[in-house]
């Protein structure tokens, strides 16, 4: 992903992620990624959660270092 634009980055991931196993119980998730730059792989996760879950479970996000480009 280092090398790749945005655009390049977000086709990369599509599709990459995916919820094996649902879980009626969870109410909040934490995403953490560990680079935050063009936020395609970060984006791409919140779909994936969106998709397979309940609309009241609440999805926070932590990075632990952004690069800005």
């Amino acid at each position: 992903q280092t090398r790749l634009g945005g655009e390049a980055r977000a086709g990369n991931v599509a599709g990459a992620f995916a919820v094996r196993k649902r879980n009626d119980r969870i109410r909040h998730i934490l995403l953490v990624d560990d680079v935050f730059t063009t936020g395609a792989t970060t984006s791409e996760c919140l779909r994936t959660l969106r998709a397979a879950l309940p609309e009241d479970v609440r999805i926070s996000v932590a990075t632990l270092a952004f690069v800005a480009e």
